[in-house]
């Protein structure tokens, strides 16, 4: 649980900036969902509720998301659910119950990094970039690798491209984390692959990605391909499973994802 001395609820995102930085130890609380994990004593929270930041757009060439749009609208979204093979939708839908998914944010999946998201992972497959009030726009997974800096999540901007796309996880019960995930997108002879859950951060694997790119759409390309995935994305131990154990299931997590891509 947290506890929180003030609680500020900006208009502008100009404002909210100015109240996060004003303390070290004022923390931006966006839906709260994931601070109720920890431990966190917090000076001032801030709401961005009020900030203008829960919407979905569509700006011809690109789908914007913004930072407190909740995973039930991104589950209701008839524009994401037709775009980027319904993935996102399709990811966030089976989380938990309606109630949760009303209350946990685009924004705080994504700016935290959280390891078990069952919403990164799709994301890394897309062509996304994350807007940052101070930051600027910077690519998805470049953003996965940097440090955690003060900034404020704006919005996720995703080209549209058609393409094929799954998203597959492993739980050991439907309220639980993801002991691993796994997402595969197919937009012409281009792949992307990515792995979350591991139980870091979610991670490309462009290796995996260049041997499918033009292979043939068969059994001995799955194999080829689970192989090449485990020896190139490293898997850790947590309470939930050990590194043995995912790097296993993501084989079989690929194979049932391209087998989806390619409609088999």
């Amino acid at each position: 649980m947290f506890t929180a001395k003030d609680y500020a609820l900006p208009q502008t995102l100009e404002e909210a900036w100015e109240t996060l930085i004003a303390r070290k130890t004022n923390h931006i609380v966006a839906g709260c969902a994931w601070l109720r994990m920890g431990s966190k004593r917090i000076n001032t929270a801030v709401d961005l509720s009020e900030a203008g930041l829960d919407f979905i757009n569509d700006t011809g060439d690109t789908i914007e998301i913004g930072a407190m749009t909740s995973y039930r609208t991104v589950e209701k979204s008839r524009l994401l659910q037709e775009n980027f093979g319904g993935m996102l939708s399709a990811a966030v839908a089976p989380i938990i119950g309606v109630q949760f998914r009303n209350t946990v944010t685009v924004g705080g999946s994504v700016f935290s990094r959280f390891g078990f998201s069952d919403f990164l992972t799709p994301l890394m497959v897309t062509d996304a970039t994350v807007k940052l009030y101070k930051g600027g726009l910077v690519p998805l997974a470049e953003f996965m690798e940097m440090p955690y800096k003060k900034d404020i999540l704006e919005k996720i901007i995703l080209r549209k491209e058609p393409m094929s796309a799954s998203y597959q996880n492993l739980r050991g019960a439907e309220a639980d984390f993801p002991i691993v995930n796994l997402a595969v997108s197919k937009t012409g002879d281009v792949y992307k692959v990515a792995v979350g859950a591991r139980p870091q951060r979610a991670v490309l694997a462009p290796e995996t990605a260049a041997f499918l790119a033009g292979a043939p759409m068969d059994e001995c390309t799955i194999e080829k391909a689970a192989d090449i995935l485990t020896g190139e994305v490293p898997f850790g131990t947590n309470m939930r499973a050990g590194a043995d154990y995912r790097q296993k299931m993501a084989k079989v997590l690929l194979k049932r994802a391209l087998k989806e891509v390619w409609g088999c």
